[in-house]
């Protein structure tokens, strides 16, 4: 990468030293995915859990100055979207089912309270 050995020396500790604050931060990534406390909580983790990995590739292909790791990066990357995408749709769906079923039941409790408003008024 560099022609001066200590500059690649450095710059190799720097890359190193970045990968492990990364692998610290993806445990904390992985806590929080499985500890919530909503589901948009853990996806979002989950997304970020990506891009620290997709990032500790990157990282990796400095160290081994391999250019083929970027773009198994890239392909990552792609995955990674795609899943929380996926995720984040199913999210929605399952949201807006339970929001409707919310909706019925309320609208069941009114009607029944309406009826009985009714059977109490004719036997007054």
């Amino acid at each position: 990468m560099f022609t001066d050995p200590r500059l690649t020396a450095l710059s190799h500790s720097v890359l190193i030293g970045g990968i492990a604050l990364i692998s610290v931060l993806l445990f904390f990534c992985i806590l929080r995915s499985i500890k919530g406390p909503r589901i948009a909580d853990r996806i979002l983790s989950i997304n970020m859990g990506g891009t620290m990995i997709i990032t500790a590739i990157v990282f990796m292909s400095g160290i081994q100055e391999e250019t083929s790791l970027i773009d198994i990066g890239l392909l990552y990357a792609m995955i990674s979207f795609l899943a929380v995408v996926v995720f984040s749709r199913i999210y929605r769906g399952e949201y807006l089912s339970l929001k409707d079923r919310k909706r019925k039941e309320m609208e069941a409790q009114e009607h029944r309270a309406t009826e009985e408003g009714l059977h109490s008024d004719r036997d007054d």
